[in-house]
């Protein structure tokens, strides 16, 4: 039982860290098109709602939004604080 939830819970982290990462990939790519861009908010939720890797990766891979400080200060944070939560949650669980 155990490791079908560990599973199930990885399987929707990594794909929240899809999302994050195409999200700043798909505003990147807008934003030098000049065209309509997606929310900071919207970059933002996908990045808390475990998906800061995801989010750290496309700042730094991609540059984007590496010049706006509550995005250098906060998507790391995320990343940290959801690093921290997996290891209480397999010890938990585990």
């Amino acid at each position: 039982m155990n490791t079908s939830i560990l599973i199930v819970l990885a399987a929707l982290i990594a794909v929240m860290n899809v999302v994050s990462f195409c999200l700043m990939a798909f505003d990147k790519r807008r934003a030098q098109q000049g065209k309509w861009r997606v929310p900071e908010r919207t970059l933002f939720l996908a990045a808390a709602c475990f998906g800061g890797l995801g989010g750290v990766l496309g700042m730094q891979l991609l540059r984007h939004k590496t010049k706006h400080w509550y995005f250098q200060v906060f998507f790391p944070l995320f990343l940290v604080l959801q690093i921290a939560a997996i290891i209480v949650g397999v010890k938990l669980l585990g």
